[in-house]
């Protein structure tokens, strides 16, 4: 448990964050694509050839959505870098990640979001917008939470201190239909999914140092919560969206359980209205790691 007098949370409250750029290359879209596992059960899907090769070059290959994530890396900080405020790195999981369309190149505007003790955690809410350079165009919001172990207990645990910079209504609760779902997509990720998923920036040795892995809790590396994220999105993609990922508006996801490189994973999907509610499964321990909603611009032609 963080020691109280070692944390004020107005010093976070009112810290600026500086901005960050990010900028990317056709060759990053289509490393990030493949480490979320498109083309991966079959080279020439014909859904997904086009996140990783087009004919006309590859300037012309299209932006998986849940790609915009990446946006974050580099400008979400890290312990040292929160004003009294410190966590050991290697208790941080991913919580919650809300994000609204990509683009091409970016300034990232960071700002504190939320901050919940919850004794011997606390919760980091941080949101990144991003513009485009030039015409200031916002392309992109990114909200995520982080769950910090070890973090809580600095405030009095009577009256917990709690912070949001945004109304709690724009989380909608994600509850899962009792019905059967509209559609079901297994997808297998391979034992290296991890060790190919990092190239896209997200190098935190607990996806890839088995002994990281084991002072985490684990027993041997596990897969980026956001790389399941992306799996999860190319299944509504696939069956929902039936190949046409411009139809995808906004994404919701929180994520339950680690998986581990190498699982099947299993998305089911009920579809309502314009808003995909979705539910991802580890197949061979049969539990929920994922769960989320989707909403869409509109409904394909097939539907």
């Amino acid at each position: 448990m963080a020691d109280p007098s070692a944390f004020n949370p107005q010093l976070l409250l009112s810290h600026k964050f500086p901005e960050t750029t990010y900028t990317y290359t056709e060759r990053d879209v289509a490393v990030y694509a493949l480490g979320v596992g498109a083309c991966g059960r079959y080279a020439i899907d014909t859904d997904e050839l086009k996140y990783v090769y087009h004919e006309k070059g590859q300037q012309f290959i299209k932006v998986l959505p849940t790609f915009s994530t990446l946006f974050s890396l580099g400008s979400v900080p890290q312990g040292k870098d929160l004003p009294g405020f410190r966590f050991d790195p290697r208790l941080l999981l991913h919580g919650q990640q809300h994000r609204s369309i990509q683009a091409s190149s970016f300034k990232c505007h960071l700002s504190l979001a939320g901050l919940h003790d919850k004794g011997k955690a606390a919760v980091l809410e941080i949101e990144i917008r991003s513009y485009e350079e030039g015409s200031g165009e916002l392309l992109s919001l990114n909200r995520l939470s982080a769950f910090l172990r070890g973090a809580g207990g600095f405030s009095d645990p009577s009256q917990p201190f709690t912070y949001r910079d945004y109304p709690a209504n724009q989380l909608s609760a994600i509850r899962v239909p009792e019905g059967p779902p509209y559609a079901v997509f297994e997808d297998c990720t391979q034992p290296s999914q991890a060790l190919l998923y990092r190239l896209s920036g997200d190098y935190n040795p607990l996806h890839s140092d088995p002994m990281f892995a084991e002072v985490a809790g684990f027993p041997r590396p596990i897969l980026h919560g956001l790389c399941t994220l992306g799996f999860a999105v190319r299944a509504i993609i696939k069956r929902i969206c039936r190949g046409d990922p411009d139809i995808i508006k906004t994404i919701s996801g929180r994520f339950l359980l680690h998986v581990y490189p190498g699982e099947t994973l299993i998305t089911e999907m009920w579809l309502q209205d314009l808003r995909v509610i979705y539910r991802v499964k580890a197949k061979d321990r049969n539990l929920a790691v994922l769960s989320g909603f989707v909403h869409l611009h509109g409904l394909a032609a097939s539907l």
